[in-house]
This record gives C-alpha cells, sequence and structure tokens, in this order.
C-alpha cells in the first residue's frame, strides 16, 4: 500500500453533496462532449466475457481476471472485463458501423491485482470508446487529430464545471504536447519512465506520450501494452511509429503526471501478426477474436479509455480517488487519509 498525504489538504468543494453534485456534473458534461467531438453512439456493454474467446483485455499481460463458473453453461466459464478494448471492435463489427461513426459506453471492471494508492482502486469505471477509420486514416497525423478533441472535451468539461463552482478556477493549458516516448528517453537517459513523464508533464501542463509498448533504443519500454489491440510496432519505421499513446494530465495537488487515458489506433492484419510475435503469443492466432482479425472480419479502428473517477478526481481537485468513488481500501489507508482531512465517499 502507497499513499501521498498533502500538506495542508481541504476540500475545496466542502461537503460530500457538493462534491456528489460537481461528480455528475462532470460525468454528464464530458460525455456528451465526448459523443459530439468524437460521433459516438452510446451503448449497453458487458461486465464480463466468456474466458478463452480472447475478447478480454489483457493489460500488461499480468494481471488475473476475476473469474467464475456458469451453471447453467457447462464448462463454460466467463471473466469479469479488465477493459472493452476488444469488445467494441467486435461490437462496431455487429453493427457494420461505417467510417467515422463509432461508440463510447460505461466501462466497470474488477481488478484485484492493482496495488492500491492514491489513483488506482480495484473497481475501475471509465469510458471505453471506439470509432471505425478507413485503412487510409491509420496515420500518425489522424492520432494527433483525436487526441486533440479528447483534450477539447476535456477543457469544455473545466470551464462548465468553474461556471458551476467558482472555487475550481481552470489550470488546463490550451494545447496538449506531443512527444514520442524515444523521445522522452533521449531527453532524460539517466530517470525512470515515471520520472521522465512527471519532468515533461510538469513542464507542459498536459501531454500525450506516442508510442507506448514499443522497445526503445536501450531495449526498454516505456511502459507494456498488450500485443492485440494498440498499434505500437516498428513495421515501417523502426523505433519511431507508435499509432497509441496516453494523455497525461500534470496533478498539483499530488504533484505528479496524471494518466487520464490510455488509447491508439488499433493493430491491422499486419501490426497484429508482428507485435504477437515479438511478445512470444502466437498461440493467441487461433482464439475467436484474433482469427476474425486476421481474416479481415473487423473493421479499422481508434479506440481508448479515459477514466471516470480520474477524471473527475482531478477535475475537482482531490487527493485520493476514494473521495469520487465508492470501492475497498485498507483500513490503514482510510485511517490515514481520514487524519488528514481526505475523506472517501
Amino acid at each position: 500500500m502507497k499513499i501521498v498525504l498533502p500538506p495542508g489538504y481541504t476540500n475545496q468543494l466542502q461537503t460530500q453533496e457538493n462534491t456528489e453534485k460537481a461528480i455528475k456534473l462532470v460525468k454528464d458534461m464530458f460525455q456528451v462532449n465526448l459523443s459530439a467531438q468524437l460521433t459516438l453512439l452510446r451503448v449497453t456493454a458487458p461486465m464480463v466475457v466468456l474466458s478463452g474467446t480472447g475478447l478480454n483485455d489483457e493489460l500488461n499481460g499480468v494481471e488475473r481476471p476475476v473469474t467464475f463458473p456458469i451453471k447453467d453453461m457447462g464448462d463454460s466459464r466467463a471473466e469479469v472485463v479488465h477493459s472493452l478494448a476488444k469488445w467494441k471492435r467486435w461490437k462496431l463489427a455487429e453493427l457494420k458501423t461505417p467510417p467515422g461513426r463509432g461508440l463510447y459506453t460505461d466501462m466497470n471492471a474488477l481488478r484485484p491485482d492493482e496495488e492500491l494508492d492514491n489513483i488506482h482502486s480495484i473497481y475501475v469505471d471509465q469510458w471505453d470508446w471506439e470509432k471505425v477509420i478507413t485503412k487510409e486514416e491509420r496515420t500518425h497525423a489522424f492520432l494527433l487529430r483525436i487526441v486533440r478533441r479528447i483534450y477539447e472535451a476535456i477543457k469544455v468539461t473545466e470551464n462548465r464545471l468553474y461556471v458551476e463552482f467558482p472555487q475550481l478556477v481552470p489550470q488546463l493549458p490550451d494545447e496538449i504536447f506531443f512527444i514520442h516516448s524515444q523521445d522522452l528517453l533521449d531527453m532524460y537517459p539517466t530517470m525512470t519512465p515515471k520520472e521522465r513523464e512527471d519532468a515533461i508533464t510538469k513542464q507542459y501542463g498536459a501531454v500525450f506520450i506516442i508510442g507506448i509498448g514499443c522497445i526503445l533504443s536501450d531495449g526498454t519500454l516505456h511502459d507494456s501494452r498488450a500485443a492485440d489491440y494498440d498499434d505500437w510496432s516498428t513495421q515501417t519505421q523502426p523505433g519511431r511509429l507508435g499509432l497509441n499513446g496516453d494523455i497525461l494530465l500534470w496533478n498539483p495537488i499530488l504533484q505528479c503526471a496524471f494518466e487520464i487515458s490510455s488509447m491508439g489506433i488499433r493493430v491491422d492484419e499486419e501490426a497484429m501478426r508482428l507485435q504477437l510475435q515479438e511478445r512470444g503469443q502466437e498461440y493467441k492466432s487461433g482464439l475467436m477474436f484474433h482469427k476474425a482479425l486476421l481474416s479481415g472480419e473487423l473493421p479499422y479502428t481508434i479506440g481508448g479509455g479515459i477514466g471516470q473517477s480520474r477524471l473527475c478526481m482531478f477535475l475537482l481537485r482531490k487527493a485520493h480517488i476514494g473521495e469520487v468513488q465508492a470501492s475497498i481500501w485498507p483500513q490503514e489507508m482510510i485511517d490515514k487519509c481520514s487524519a488528514a482531512e481526505i475523506i472517501f465517499a
């Protein structure tokens, strides 16, 4: 268990009732703006998927999903989703959604292997979104254009929140800064990936780090990504392509880079083969999702997840995600936070 207790912290919204009102405003406002920016339809999403289909998100490849048997389905087992990264693409194929349109949904997940701290909980809630694109749109320039639209939706929400709660003064910069993970390593070669994130995000306020998952010049990864959804491969420009990334905002309460979203242009057939091979996971080619993608049955897409509690925590100037989310916490953490005026929901 890790915990940061910011000195002199106070709840700027003063009461839990004000906090709950502000949470609703953020969630209502942001999803309307996200849908308008990206032309997305809201859909209903599953909390569980069948094991062995390849539909669940494996995140960094080591987290265990919550699994259980299904009484009326013989030997079948289900698992609670980690996210809907691959399910969304499958759903878009079922809906026959044309390029230029997409979907978003409220995703609720359980991640029991999370190390609990100020920003990590075993309960994850995010807006999962996915948009159909053409093969020609699978470019670096298109990725950056979509990131700017998402960032605009965040800024509009921040400004509206200021109208209702004047104590929450807007702090985001006008533009988001883009940098490739290799360039970030070149700038700060002696720092860890987290230290590099803190340094660049403190400087610019809002940053999109490109190429999460690709191998850097020192043989390391900035951070790991599953091989079968985001396209971080080096198929055309070794070490420099990267069609995915993370949106980071500088958090003045915690004094660190604060990840709001992980997103990217999804793998096509070639990138899927290369990335599975690079990770030694060629066996996945026989799973339902992977077979469909490799045979050209799924659309080209771009998508990602945007943390709901994370966004609320950031915009409402909270020190702990437990202030905006009902979850389970160690009693020691609850007691330490309470003594520091950090009151959980």
